[in-house]
């Protein structure tokens, strides 16, 4: 609860009678400054506290703002640790408990700052030239690690002569030679490497440990002695699109050593607490769409390596040791939810929750973090009516106490719209497939609906029964919002997904139809109101489905891939794409890239469509969005676009861009028979920092 808020319940407390109960209402517009999540749980070795990132956001700034709190598990009390508009994050509990180690911008670049727990103090500890990352603290609390970018020396290969002393010439070209020279939220990118480096945990100068040709990834793993550092590189970043190793580097020597030798990923590196094995996640490298990452752990002594695993065809997430090194916590997405289990060195896993998610706002992709120390596991814990709280259970399982409730407020004054899980077969081969209602929140199954088909990126990803304030939006505006999981979305095992494999879109869009058709069957939708919209992966599928069928009446493409033989050519990860996505290079099949993109069906399209992208979008570049809009003019449909500036992929990244496109989208649909206006909000909302 706000400040704001706790007062003038307070006051109202204080002369009863005379405040009127607060009406709830539903979900507006500007109510996505309102919200509120937990990130990133640390629990102390005792149980008693964890500590956590609590976002929230900036109004003033159009910026998700984040600091760093702690609760008690025994009281759910809560307490500030650091305050102000910046963003503190990746809180790291020294192991001997007195220190938190954290990253914060608020001194104006991402420095490393020390909390001492007992007196609150806080320092600046670094001052580091490209920000830190996987930080990390040595097993007797006197060193801190971590990552930073350091760029090589470049120098263009040409320099003109003749410049007088003060003339203004135009500026010097950009020379590059790069494999991958651009990338999406981060723009054109400096040449060099992510590199580790150590620094006393008093602060002083970071040494550097590696200096490689290769981008050393996180977690960093210490060995109990603090003698040996275990991390993950790419050993050929610039040709080898996704093969990475697990290494060991001797911190006395500085030297290192490979301690896997696949084709695949092998990273999360990460070393029991007895110090004599070794965990990491990877896969063999099929040049399939999709692979399942497992977990694996190797016998430092023998080198032997054992797949624990196995049993399970579900990507493995995060994951932590036990105490005892006889097993290890991890989490993995099944069917839409994102459990947390027990897993033994050997024998099949043990679910200890489903509820695991709530941190990503937009839309109801899977999400969410955890944490173990010592008998205590923290969590995000995951809602449909809400973001993420803190919550924690015993290791050994049992009950979970959901210790936070940072959005009590904004559920007090706002009606959300009940979610709905829906099952229906496919029509194509009778696979089941999974999908989610979100009602409006006054819904009367006696009325008519206008229905909206809302479909996720990825491909390769998954929707589930958690909080989107997008998806609120939409029913608050008097939409029956259906999202599905349709074949190619994750969480459902390895066949699912390669369904897709060189065939996409394919019978995906038969799956969304089946949806559709199955709400109509239940006889509160109205079928000449049938609206559809979605998001990259998503925004393929909405391009697909207008030039497959006229049963819609408008259409919203967001961030879309148009033409696939031109986005493999202009995407930032193109050596990837074209790989992964296709059997061949585009100039040796361009046949197989056109029959599966949207701009070989534009002759056939009616719909009136929409397209909206970031126009700093290097994932699916804006020229993808334009190709199709331009073509829709061509053919004569009617058609906009929405260009919304300086916003990368992540478009709704600035809360005010999730607003934006929510508006136009419902501005369009509108405009072609939807519900006449946006939700507004009618006065209740505060946007009180925490």
């Amino acid at each position: 609860m706000t400040l704001k808020s706790l007062l003038a319940a307070i006051a109202c407390l204080a002369i009863i009678g005379l405040c009127p109960t607060l009406q709830a209402k539903p979900m507006a517009l500007e109510d996505v400054f309102d919200l509120e999540f937990a990130s990133d749980p640390q629990p102390s070795a005792d149980g008693k506290t964890i500590y956590f990132v609590r976002n929230y956001m900036d109004i003033q700034q159009d910026r998700v703002r984040s600091n760093l709190w702690q609760v008690d598990t025994r009281t759910g009390q809560m307490r500030p640790l650091t305050t102000g508009l910046t963003n503190d994050r990746s809180p790291r509990l020294s192991p001997d408990g007195t220190r938190l180690a954290y990253i914060s911008n608020r001194d104006g670049s991402n420095q490393i700052y020390l909390l001492w727990l007992e007196n609150g103090n806080t320092a600046l500890i670094s001052q580091l030239t490209d920000g830190a990352s996987n930080l990390t603290w040595s097993p007797d609390s006197k060193q801190l690690y971590f990552t930073q970018f350091v760029k090589a020396q470049a120098k263009a290969p040409v320099s003109l002569p003749g410049k007088p002393e003060k003339a203004k010439w135009a500026k010097a070209p950009v020379f590059i030679d790069s494999t991958y020279y651009r990338a999406d939220g981060a723009g054109f990118l400096p040449k060099g490497f992510e590199q580790i480096f150590a620094m006393d945990a008093n602060g002083g100068h970071a040494r550097q440990l590696t200096s490689a040709e290769m981008d050393h990834a996180g977690p960093l793993s210490l060995s109990p002695n603090g003698k040996t550092l275990y991390f993950s590189a790419t050993p050929d970043p610039e040709n080898d699109v996704i093969n990475s190793e697990i290494y060991a580097l001797e911190l006395n020597s500085g030297q290192s050593k490979a301690l896997t030798n696949r084709q695949g990923p092998d990273h999360h590196a990460s070393i029991s607490p007895n110090g004599k094995l070794l965990a990491y996640t990877g896969f063999d490298d099929k040049n399939r769409l999709y692979e399942v990452t497992r977990l694996y752990v190797q016998d430092l002594a023998t080198g032997k390596v054992s797949l624990i695993t196995d049993h399970l065809d579900r990507d493995i997430g995060t994951y932590y040791w036990h105490k005892n090194s006889k097993g290890l916590y991890l989490s993995f997405d099944d069917q839409g939810d994102s459990a947390i289990a027990w897993q033994p060195l050997k024998g099949k896993h043990k679910v200890l929750t489903r509820a695991l998610g709530g941190t990503s706002l937009g839309r109801p992709y899977a999400s969410g973090q955890f944490a173990v120390n010592g008998d205590v596991l923290a969590f995000t814990h995951s809602l449909p009516g809400r973001p993420a709280e803190i919550a924690r259970m015993d290791t050994d399982g049992g009950k979970t106490q959901v210790l936070t409730s940072l959005n009590q407020d904004f559920n007090a004054r706002v009606t959300l719209g009940k979610v709905e899980e829906v099952n229906f077969k496919a029509s194509t081969d009778g696979r089941n497939i999974q999908g989610w209602i979100v009602y409006p929140p006054d819904f009367d199954a006696k009325q008519k609906y206008p229905l909206m088909l809302e479909i996720h990126g990825g491909p390769v990803a998954n929707y589930g029964p958690r909080f989107s304030a997008e998806m609120q939006l939409f029913s608050a505006a008097g939409y029956v919002t259906l999202y599905i999981n349709p074949r190619g979305s994750d969480s459902y095992g390895p066949e699912f997904v390669n369904l897709i494999h060189h065939n996409y879109p394919s019978q995906d869009y038969n799956d969304l139809m089946d949806g559709v058709d199955t709400l109509l069957a239940k006889g509160f939708i109205d079928e000449q109101r049938l609206f559809v919209t979605g998001g990259s992966g998503g925004g393929v599928l909405t391009a697909w489905i207008v030039g497959h069928t006229k049963r819609f009446a408008a259409a919203v493409v967001a961030k879309p891939v148009i033409n696939w033989y031109s986005f493999t050519l202009t995407a930032d990860a193109y050596p990837y794409f074209s790989r992964y996505w296709f059997a061949k290079k585009p100039w040796e099949d361009s046949a197989h890239y056109m029959q599966r993109s949207p701009i070989q069906y534009v002759g056939n399209v009616a719909t009136p469509t929409m397209l909206l992208t970031g126009e700093a979008d290097y994932r699916t570049p804006m020229s993808e969005t334009e190709q199709f809009y331009q073509a829709l003019k061509l053919q004569g449909v009617e058609t906009a676009m929405v260009r919304i500036p300086d916003a990368s992929h992540s478009i709704t990244a600035r809360p005010s861009n999730m607003m934006n496109k929510v508006a136009y989208i419902l501005w369009w649909f509108a405009e072609h028979g939807g519900p006449s206006a946006a939700p507004e909000n009618k006065g209740n909302a505060t946007h009180d920092s925490p």
